[in-house]
């Protein structure tokens, strides 16, 4: 098993779980209420208009994370992960996670204070991370955010935006025992990550949908 990005939860949910979204989606009414930031509802997605985005794992997103964070601490990229280190064991990975995200705003707040498992991005504008016990995961964030957050994250990695993660170029660089010299190819995991959050973040935002960790 490991980490679901999901847009259109709904679409074809049974109903014990849409039950259990739709409670989610009233606690996030409420919260983005709260906080003033404007209304939402997740919309009556038809077969075929939500979609599904796989992560490498629970680890993959880590991956990204950790990119983000050094990006953010001193403006250029760790070194890739080689044989067996764990982004999760990153130093300043752990202490980002250990803190609640800072005001003003990080520059991948959005990206990186969000659980890996469970919770929700919508398509809402809001500049700060929503940090509270309602949420689902404990946090909210926003997928118009994380589509910024995730470009940037591109742009200093060379990844073209509009690359197919599904292409042997991409697979190839992830599955590669011995990282590439250079380009994104030398991050075949987060690329390959990179690319399904900004297709799941562009797709959120164009159906009005939520993005749901799962």
């Amino acid at each position: 098993m490991g980490l679901n990005i999901v847009v259109g939860v709904l679409v074809d949910a049974e109903d014990d779980y849409t039950e259990m979204v739709l409670a989610d989606f009233v606690a996030i009414g409420g919260l983005l209420e709260r906080t003033g930031a404007r209304p939402w509802t997740e919309p009556a997605l038809n077969e075929g208009e939500g979609a599904g985005f796989e992560a490498w794992g629970y680890s993959g997103l880590h991956t990204v994370r950790r990119l983000a964070v050094h990006l953010a601490a001193d403006g250029r990229l760790p070194e890739p992960l080689h044989g067996t280190e764990r982004a999760t064991d990153d130093p300043l990975l752990s202490k980002v996670y250990e803190a609640l995200p800072t005001d003003p705003p990080g520059p991948f707040d959005h990206l990186v204070h969000h659980s890996d498992c469970e919770g929700y991005y919508v398509p809402v504008d809001f500049a700060h991370v929503i940090t509270d016990k309602k949420a689902p995961g404990g946090y909210l964030g926003s997928s118009v955010r994380l589509l910024a957050e995730t470009r940037r994250l591109a742009e200093a990695l060379g990844l073209p935006e509009d690359l197919d993660p599904h292409s042997e170029e991409v697979f190839d660089a992830a599955d590669a025992v011995k990282p590439a010299t250079e380009g994104w190819q030398r991050y075949g995991v987060e690329s390959y990550v990179c690319l399904q959050l900004l297709r799941a973040a562009k797709l959120s935002i164009s159906t009005g949908a939520a993005i749901a960790f799962t």
